[in-house]
């Protein structure tokens, strides 16, 4: 067969490979963060944080913020572990024991899952939104603009996180919504300097260039063309910062300018039975272990897609 005739053979086996096979890039990204064992471990500790959340009703057997006392159940005040299974002959089974005030500890920490999920995704989601928009701005127009917002940005990263934080719920009140607003506005920088780097690679690509040539506006090449091209890092960064968020805030409700009472959220648990840490140390460490569990399993989501997402490690 000569060459001319081979031709129109291997251009239609191509044809029929890419219609079987079609490029998916969601696809190779799944399959890319699904070989990262870091990845695979965060995300099934997310997914189980989820589903405690999502059915923490039929989860939790008591309400998270009624005594024990007011259902006419026997307690008693930092009351110990009792499960059944293990030997336990009172009546009534607390899986993490009692607070402080005669709580349920299991139904406070179950609930407290649907807290923190808020506290993550939307600190983190308005940090991203604002971070995003300064630092594609600053990135694409360059000049004054640069250097107005990327040096404002300086000035809120020169002050430590936590400290600024604490004076901006100071400023506007303690509470839970609050906290989550100042630990958001702190973040902002990170996100803003991350995407401002992404911009300025991109607006140098040939298609970018072409746009401009073919005469498209600079906002329509920033919204269509760099924006959608840039978000990736920044949303791989915003999986890493979702655990940071959620400790930030468990410490701002530590320290009383977080969640109030009766909120079930794991910072302010850990504050209100601080003074029994010796003679009810349980009603530390569940709360502890699952601050440490959710901020864990977002740090390692984050890593194992950093990785997947970086060309460089993907063969």
């Amino acid at each position: 067969m000569s060459a001319s005739a081979a031709e129109p053979v291997r251009d239609l086996a191509l044809d029929q490979a890419a219609r079987t096979k079609p490029v998916s890039l969601w696809r190779d990204t799944i399959k890319n963060v699904l070989r990262q064992r870091s990845a695979v471990v965060g995300l099934v500790i997310l997914i189980g944080l989820i589903l405690v959340a999502v059915f923490a009703p039929v989860i939790a057997p008591f309400d998270p913020n009624t005594s024990m006392l007011d259902l006419g159940l026997p307690g008693k005040r930092g009351a110990p572990p009792c499960i059944h299974l293990l030997g336990c002959q009172e009546q009534v089974q607390h899986l993490m024991g009692l607070d402080s005030n005669i709580r349920d500890e299991f139904s406070r920490v179950v609930f407290g899952a649907r807290v923190s999920l808020q506290i993550g995704f939307l600190t983190v989601g308005f940090a991203i939104v604002l971070g995003s928009v300064i630092g594609a701005v600053a990135g694409y127009y360059s000049g004054p603009a640069d250097g107005f917002l990327m040096r404002l940005m300086d000035i809120i990263l020169s002050f430590p996180s936590l400290v600024l934080a604490i004076a901006i719920v100071t400023v506007l009140g303690p509470g839970l919504i609050n906290a989550q607003l100042a630990i958001g506005i702190v973040a902002i920088p990170i996100y803003a300097r991350v995407m401002r780097a992404s911009v300025l690679t991109i607006r140098q690509t040939d298609y970018v260039t072409a746009s401009k040539a073919l005469g498209e506006s600079s906002s329509g090449i920033l919204m269509r063309r760099v924006l959608p091209n840039a978000l990736t890092p920044a949303i791989v960064q915003g999986t890493l910062g979702i655990g940071g968020a959620i400790l930030e805030v468990a410490a701002l409700s530590f320290i009383g300018l977080g969640a109030q009472p009766p909120t079930a959220e794991w910072g302010s648990m850990i504050a209100l039975d601080r003074n029994l840490f010796f003679s009810a140390p349980h009603l530390i460490f569940f709360p502890g272990l699952a601050i440490t569990m959710v901020v864990l399993g977002f740090n390692l989501l984050g890593d194992g897609l950093r990785d997947a997402l970086d060309p460089r490690l993907n063969r």
